[in-house]
């Protein structure tokens, strides 16, 4: 296997992985929210913050993946 073929599965498992839990908890927040609209503030916080994490694991994956792309 190429480097460069190595380094693109290592890229896409490694935006899967957070786009996953995006998913899951952005699921799990509306949930939520439909069954007990009143706790809102409590799980808007609690849901952008858990977004924002795995947002930042997903960048901090693509910026280690286009530093070994660009280091040949």
């Amino acid at each position: 296997m190429s480097r460069n073929v190595a380094l693109i599965v290592i890229f896409g498992i490694c935006i899967l992985g957070p786009c996953a839990v995006f998913a899951a908890t952005s699921f799990a927040s509306i949930r939520a929210l439909g069954r007990n609209p009143s706790a809102a503030p409590k799980i808007f916080t609690a849901m952008i913050i858990a977004l924002v994490l795995t947002q930042m694991v997903a960048f901090a994956a693509m910026l280690i993946v286009f530093q070994l792309f660009s280091a040949q």
